[in-house]
């Protein structure tokens, strides 16, 4: 997938593997040291994040793979030591759900809570094939007519600061959703891409938690700039994806109040909608 990846990594042994890999302390409370390669100026990426809790419920849950998590994201995150602290809800012969917290220490050493999730899981390859949609993959340019970061013009970016999870993805534009870069923004809140991990991982259930999360803000076309802390997000994840590039489509209709919030929709080469997500997310206005 990555023109820059002599190797392809493989699922189980990737950058984004050992970067959410948690170590269970106990039953039920994980260790993990928050990777600073994940990071939008100076905290933690929001589909990151999910993805490690996701992968702490995944342990502790009798089923692997989440069907439906929802996070609050109650403070910024910061790269370093957190622990991840696992509840078991309720468990079901299909379904399993749970809850899971990630803390970390500030300064003064108070232990305090990033995010609180709340999450289904169970076993995709046991559901039925039957598919009834009126839902379409999003229409998007060849992969060769999309920009990535490389091509952008210096001091093109609305975000000043780190953008380091910028080296971990593979991320193709689409053309019609870039008017922010060249100063013109459509004002239509849409962002479109082709979607990867720069190692060339395909893509799982769990990375797809990261992949609803993982383009530019679609504020940035409604002409806004900076950062766009995420408040809530919701995912469902619908089917394992097919191995090679995913389409991911990202909309706005509402921003009232500083808050907009985001609908995002993922497509695998098999032109199926593998994974939807809203959150709620704040503007600066």
């Amino acid at each position: 997938m990555s023109e820059a990846a002599a190797v392809q990594a493989t699922i189980g042994d990737s950058e984004f593997d050992r970067d959410t890999a948690v170590t269970r302390r106990e039953p039920g409370v994980y260790d993990i040291d928050l990777s600073a390669g994940w990071t939008i100026i100076k905290a933690v990426n929001g589909g990151y994040l999910l993805a490690v809790l996701g992968r702490a419920l995944a342990d502790a849950l009798p089923h692997g793979d989440p069907f439906t998590i929802t996070a609050h994201y109650l403070t910024a995150s910061r790269p370093g030591p957190a622990v991840v602290r696992t509840d078991v809800v309720r468990t079901g012969r299909t379904l399993s759900t749970g809850q899971a917290s990630l803390f970390q220490y500030d300064e003064d050493g108070t232990e305090v809570e990033r995010i609180r999730v709340l999450a289904s899981y169970g076993d995709l390859d046991a559901l039925p094939d039957d598919v009834r949609t009126s839902a379409e993959p999003p229409a998007m340019p060849p992969v060769e007519q999309c920009f990535g970061a490389e091509d952008a013009p210096p001091g093109t970016s609305p975000v000043t600061g780190s953008s380091a999870i910028m080296d971990r993805l593979w991320i193709k534009l689409d053309p019609a959703t870039l008017g922010w870069v060249l100063g013109a923004p459509s004002g239509k809140g849409e962002m479109r891409a082709w979607f990867g991990l720069a190692d060339g991982r395909d893509a799982d259930p769990l990375s797809l938690l990261l992949a609803v999360d993982a383009l530019p803000p679609t504020a940035f076309e409604l002409g806004l700039s900076g950062w766009v802390p995420t408040v809530e997000l919701t995912v469902h994840v619908r089917c394992r994806p097919a191995p090679g590039p995913l389409r991911v489509a990202v909309t706005t209709r509402n921003l009232a109040g500083g808050f907009l919030e985001e609908d995002a929709e993922v497509w695998d080469t098999a032109g199926r909608l593998v994974a939807q997500s809203r959150q709620l997310a704040r503007a600066k206005l």
